[in-house]
């Protein structure tokens, strides 16, 4: 999952996007991607964690330390690295020239 350039998967996009404003363990991850993507992009399990460990090996997330939250297993908690919080901002800087250059054509429905 080496950027290059590449536009982002939307998984990704949303993963990172919900890592930037605070650490969380992976079903909070995947409630907070559903409510910022308004339903849009609806993560399973699998999905999820092929992602994260993809993030991890490339170095745009880490592992913080396993917390308890009640009864069961504890729960792996992830925070985004500088280098994920880079690419993140590369990321909204290409959508946001891509809207951009849609609103300078007039296309309807952009503000």
């Amino acid at each position: 999952m080496k950027n290059s350039g590449r536009p982002l998967s939307e998984q990704t996009y949303f993963i990172l996007l919900s890592l930037q404003s605070a650490s969380k363990h992976g079903y909070a991850i995947v409630r907070d991607v559903q409510s910022l993507s308004k339903g849009r992009v609806t993560l399973s399990v699998s999905t999820l964690y092929t992602t994260l460990k993809r993030l991890l090996d490339d170095g745009w997330i880490r592992l913080l330390d396993e917390v308890s939250e009640g009864p069961g297993k504890p729960r792996k908690v992830y925070e985004i690295t500088n280098k994920g919080g880079n690419i993140l901002i590369a990321e909204i800087q290409r959508l946001d020239t891509l809207v951009s250059a849609a609103r300078l054509r007039g296309v309807e429905g952009l503000a």
